[in-house]
C-alpha cells in the first residue's frame, strides 16, 4: 500500500510539474496601474493555464523596445491612439488584430471607430481602444483660483510653485497657449518647427518659475498634496485620483482644449501568445473588471457608461471637471508622421539643457 501511495504521490507530482511548465506566458507591455495585481491574480484564476508578466512602460519606451527587438519579447501592448501608424510604417513592430476575437460591440462606438481611423494600415485594423482620457492642468484652487490654461504654468505670481513633465504634452499644450493649432502644423514641417522654436523659447524662460519637473503620477500627488506645488500639467487621472484627499485640487481642462488620448490594445509582430492576449482584453472589458481597473487608473474606460463604473471619488472628481462645453473643446491627439517626434526630441533637449 505503502508503495502504491508513494507512485500516486510521485505521479501526481510529476503531473503538476508538467502543467506548471506547460503553463502560457501573456506578457504584457503596458502603462503602471493598467495591471493592477487584484486583477491579474484573478485573470489567471480564471485561466490557470496561463501566467501573466507584466513590464510597465510608456509610448518612447515602447516603441523603443519593439523597435529594438523586431517587435517581439511581449504579446500585448498598450500604445496611444497616436503612437501607433508612425510606429507600424516606419518600424513594422505589430501585427493586425482578429476583430472578431474581440468583444468591440462592449466598446463604446465613437472610441472604437476613431482608433481604428488612427491605425488602419492597408485595410488591416492594427488597434481597439482600453482606456481613455485628458491631459490639461491641475490645480489647488484655493491657491490659484484664477487658473485657465497651459499658460499660467509660467506665470510669475505662481513663481517656484509650478510643475510640468518635460514630455511632448507640454510642447503641444503650450504651442496651444501661444495661439497655434499644433496637430494642423502636421504635414509642414518647417512650420511645426516654426512652432516648436517659440514653444522652446517660452519653456526656457519659464525655467525660473517652475518649482520642479515631475516624472511620474505618485511624483506629482506628492507634489500637490504637500503644497509644494499648487499648479501643474497633469493627466487628468491623477487629478481625480487625489481630489478625495483634497476637494480644493481639481483637473481644469485648459481654454484651447484638454488633449485627449485613447490608450490601446496592440499585438507585438513577434507575440508569440495571441489568444491569451484576447482573452486579457475581453477580460478587462467586463463591467466588474472594468471598476476594478479603473480604481486603478484613474482614468475612463473605452466602454459605455464608463463614468458609472468609476469608484465614487473619482466619478465626483470627473464631474467636477468637465462640462459639457470642456468635451466638446477636445483636442484628439493626431497621428504622428514620421520624423516628428526627432524635432521634438531635439526641442526637448534644449529645454532641459538651458539654465535657469
Amino acid at each position: 500500500m505503502t508503495s502504491i501511495l508513494r507512485a500516486l504521490l510521485g505521479g501526481t507530482a510529476i503531473a503538476l510539474l508538467a502543467g506548471s511548465a506547460n503553463a502560457e506566458t501573456l506578457r504584457l507591455l503596458t502603462w503602471g496601474s493598467y495591471a493592477p495585481d487584484e486583477l491579474v491574480q484573478k485573470f489567471e484564476e480564471e485561466y490557470p493555464d496561463i501566467d501573466v508578466e507584466v513590464t510597465f512602460s510608456n509610448n518612447e519606451e515602447m516603441i523603443a523596445k519593439l523597435r529594438a527587438t523586431g517587435g517581439t519579447g511581449f504579446d500585448l501592448a498598450q500604445p496611444s491612439h497616436d503612437r501607433v501608424y508612425a510606429a507600424q510604417t516606419e518600424y513594422n513592430i505589430y501585427k493586425p488584430l482578429d476583430l472578431s476575437k474581440i468583444d468591440v460591440d462592449k466598446m463604446t462606438p465613437k472610441l472604437v471607430e476613431g482608433v481604428k481611423a488612427n491605425t488602419t494600415i492597408d485595410g488591416e485594423v492594427y488597434s481597439v481602444p482600453h482606456q481613455w482620457g485628458t491631459s490639461g492642468i491641475m490645480a489647488n484652487i484655493k491657491e490659484a483660483p484664477d487658473a485657465k490654461g497651459w499658460g499660467d504654468l509660467c506665470d510669475p505670481k505662481y513663481k517656484g510653485r509650478t510643475s510640468m513633465r518635460l514630455r511632448r504634452t507640454i510642447l503641444l499644450g503650450m504651442g496651444y497657449a501661444l495661439g497655434y493649432d499644433p496637430f494642423s502644423l502636421y504635414d509642414d514641417k518647417a512650420a511645426y518647427q516654426e512652432m516648436l522654436d517659440k514653444v522652446t523659447a517660452k519653456l526656457i524662460d519659464c525655467k525660473q518659475i517652475i518649482k520642479t519637473y515631475w516624472t511620474g503620477g505618485d511624483d506629482l500627488s506628492a507634489l500637490m498634496l504637500s503644497g509644494e506645488v499648487i499648479l501643474s500639467e497633469t493627466w487628468d487621472s491623477t487629478a481625480f485620483k487625489i481630489y478625495a484627499e483634497n476637494p480644493d485640487i481639481v483637473f481644469i481642462p485648459p481654454e484651447t482644449g484638454a488633449l485627449a488620448w485613447i490608450d490601446t490594445f496592440t499585438l507585438p509582430r513577434g507575440g508569440q501568445a495571441d489568444d491569451a492576449a484576447y482573452k486579457w482584453i475581453n477580460f478587462v472589458l467586463r463591467p466588474e473588471n472594468v471598476k476594478i481597473m479603473s480604481a486603478s487608473t484613474g482614468s475612463l474606460a473605452a466602454v459605455p457608461n464608463a463614468v458609472e463604473l468609476l469608484p465614487d471619488d473619482k466619478r465626483a472628481a470627473v464631474e467636477a471637471a468637465f462640462h459639457d462645453r470642456d468635451i466638446e473643446n477636445l483636442k484628439f491627439f493626431a497621428n504622428i508622421p514620421p520624423g516628428l517626434e526627432d524635432m521634438e526630441g531635439i526641442a526637448l533637449e534644449r529645454i532641459k539643457a538651458a539654465s535657469n
